[in-house]
């Protein structure tokens, strides 16, 4: 019956039409400070321009999305953050959540991070392992966010294939059912590593911080769509753009309806222009 829970949670983060999955986090504040974090200061705000563009999934801790999700109520699925670096820590994830906290939520995953190839692994993997199985007996699906980014890895070997793959390995062998990491910069490289785990683990990317303009954004989200990758999860580059909703939507059509990011960035200036977003 547990399973039978994790395949009904899962059903509802991912398109049928698509087969992929979309989803926004807003889950910074801890990990990266709230100062920088600009567009996510005013949450409540944030979160309503996301949910108005209609993503699948939305990731937050669990007292966010009590004060600030209620009202979406059905709208967009919770995946509920438990645990999380911060800026003085930056290569150990600590649980602070709950599976049990998740579930009383209504959430349809649990999310926890780690940084693979540092100090601190054995540690973070040790929480995913014991995490994963609750998550198994309680029927709710665990995505990870999982990064080369230990202390043994230099910066520029961060989206290298190889490091990549040992991440999206690592998720699926503790018990992970999706995983969200970074984009190794190509189609080839990253179906490279897409092929280190069965073809049934979903592997999702971030926005990161290698794209630098809206284009490369737009051409990167297009990219990995192509080559095997099972959706997004973003960030910063949504919640920090001039029209939130606007941008939310334009994603969505990329992501699952096949627009290319020429046919996506004319969409994004007629709703900037028009904001009728209701209709897309």
């Amino acid at each position: 019956m547990a399973l039978l829970g994790k395949e009904v949670r899962m059903s509802r983060l991912v398109n049928p039409k698509s087969n992929k999955m979309m989803a926004i986090t807003v889950d910074h504040a801890i990990s990266r400070g709230i100062a920088p974090m600009t567009g996510i200061q005013d949450v409540q705000t944030a979160i309503d321009k996301i949910v108005a563009g209609r993503p699948d999934a939305m990731t937050m801790t669990g007292p966010i999305a009590e004060r600030c999700l209620a009202k979406h109520a059905g709208k967009v699925s919770l995946l509920c953050k438990i645990s999380s670096y911060s800026p003085v820590s930056p290569t150990s994830d600590i649980v602070f959540g709950s599976v049990d906290s998740a579930i009383a939520l209504g959430a349809d995953a649990v999310s926890m991070g780690a940084m693979t190839l540092g100090d601190f692994q054995n540690e973070q993997f040790e929480a995913i392992g014991k995490v994963a199985l609750e998550c198994r007996l309680k029927g709710m699906p665990l995505i990870g966010h999982i990064y080369p980014k230990g202390e043994s890895v230099p910066a520029d070997k961060r989206t290298a294939w190889e490091n990549i793959a040992y991440c999206v390995r690592s998720a699926c062998e503790l018990g992970m059912d999706i995983v969200k990491t970074t984009y190794t910069g190509d189609p080839e490289s990253m179906a490279k590593a897409i092929s280190c785990v069965p073809s049934s683990f979903r592997v999702v990317i971030q926005g990161g911080d290698a794209c630098k303009t809206l284009d490369d954004y737009l051409n990167m989200t297009y990219d990995a769509m192509q080559c095997g990758v099972g959706g997004v999860t973003m960030g910063r580059f949504v919640w920090d753009y001039k029209d939130v909703t606007a941008l939310v939507i334009a994603l969505r059509y990329i992501i699952h309806e096949g627009y290319t990011p020429k046919q996506a960035k004319e969409l994004l200036a007629q709703l900037e222009n028009d904001k009728n977003y209701d209709q897309f």
